[in-house]
């Protein structure tokens, strides 16, 4: 991923080429990520979801609890 520091964003020309090619820009600050510029129109990179329904399969099997017999287990009482 290309990188530009806060004082090299004077040469707009390499930012406006990136972008337009579609990359994402990481905006630097003395070495460290500040920002992501990303170009208009591209969806978010948000990575991959993990599986809920299998590893709450795995965990509970087909048992369905209710929030008020957990709330009620937890407590001890009543």
């Amino acid at each position: 991923m290309p990188s530009v520091n806060i004082r090299e964003l004077r040469d707009t020309k390499r930012l406006k080429a990136w972008l337009r090619s579609g990359k994402t820009v990481e905006l630097r600050e003395r070495d460290e990520v500040i920002a992501r510029i990303i170009p208009e129109g591209s969806p978010p990179d948000l990575g991959e979801w993990p599986d809920f329904a299998a590893l709450r399969k795995e965990l509970f099997g087909n048992r369905v609890f209710s929030g008020a017999d957990l709330a009620i287990k937890k407590r001890g009482r009543y």
